[in-house]
């Protein structure tokens, strides 16, 4: 009798366990279920909004790129979105960060090249100079005349530059000094000439710009030849203007670099690096570009013009 009773308490504990199990799985079910419906709808309600967001860009895109006259398939459309999205995004970035697009970048360095002058002595020095058309270059008067003068100049000792080269394509090419400022010294406003070149030179001519103003904190790129080491670039921003019409600015400031080119965000070539603080490479002086350097130019000279058309490249 005991047996059997055991035998019906345990059947009846089975029993038991199976249906709890049983309403257990399916509770567990009920609340899996909920929860894939819930997500289903934050889906479906994302979807509603990602569609409206498109249909605004799209009705947005079409007003600016065609006036609303060129029903655009949905397809283009969101692929032109993206790029044109992508574009500004690229650009805010640029603007933010002061830099320049690569493909740009590349482009302007071939517009500078190698300086190198020789005196009557057997020295040799080496500096930067930037193209600016028509077989003429940009550059600094102490690389290519000695700055201070020597001070018996008609002494048949008298130190002198006798030669000045450029290195185009592999080639040194004489250069002739056509024109230079009133500089006495080096790191002066009157620091720069204008060189040319007699030979053919397949160079793109830098776009100049007269009138950039150097505000404070601006973004700048300089280009020079540092340590003859070749073409090398430096990013800064613009510090205070000088007493002596001078910029200050942190880039680098090797030797070599004098010469070369600052540029602004659009490229162009807005001054030359003149010099830096002694026995500081980080502290350098930029030579703003003004009108009477451009006189001898042709296109440049009449200081009317304060921009050459700019080369096109890809931004």
């Amino acid at each position: 009798m005991s047996g059997r009773r055991l035998t019906l308490h345990l059947t009846f504990i089975t029993v038991l366990a199976v249906v709890f199990f049983g309403f257990g799985r399916f509770s567990t079910g009920q609340v899996e279920r909920k929860a894939l419906e819930e997500r289903d709808a934050q889906i479906e309600a994302l979807r509603a909004e990602m569609a409206k967001a498109l249909s605004t860009l799209r009705e947005n895109h079409q007003g600016v790129a065609t006036g609303g006259t060129v029903a655009v398939p949905a397809t283009e459309s969101t692929s032109a979105e993206r790029a044109l999205l992508v574009t500004e995004d690229k650009r805010q970035i640029q603007n933010e960060m002061g830099l320049l697009p690569l493909q740009m970048l590349r482009d302007r360095s071939r517009s500078f090249v190698e300086l190198y002058a020789y005196d009557n002595r057997g020295r040799s020095s080496y500096g930067t100079a930037g193209y600016l058309g028509d077989g003429f270059f940009i550059t600094v008067k102490h690389g290519v005349q000695i700055l201070p003068p020597d001070p018996n100049p008609d002494s048949s000792d008298a130190r002198r530059i006798v030669s000045v080269k450029l290195a185009v394509d592999g080639k040194l090419l004489r250069a002739d000094v056509i024109d230079a400022g009133d500089a006495d010294i080096e790191v002066h406003s009157g620091d720069w000439a204008i060189l040319r070149v007699g030979e053919r030179v397949d160079l793109p001519a830098l776009s100049v710009n007269t009138a950039f103003p150097f505000d404070f904190a601006e973004p700048i790129t300089r280009m020079g030849n540092d340590y003859s080491k070749g073409i090398i670039l430096s990013t800064g921003y613009v510090g205070q203007r000088t007493p002596n019409g001078l910029v200050t600015c942190l880039t680098d400031g090797h030797p070599g670099v004098s010469g070369g080119g600052v540029l602004d965000l659009r490229g162009d070539l807005v001054g030359i690096p003149v010099g830096r603080m002694q026995n500081d490479f980080r502290f350098s002086f930029i030579l703003p570009l003004r009108a009477e350097m451009l006189r001898k130019v042709p296109g440049l000279r009449h200081g009317a013009v304060m921009a050459v058309a700019r080369p096109d490249t890809q931004d």
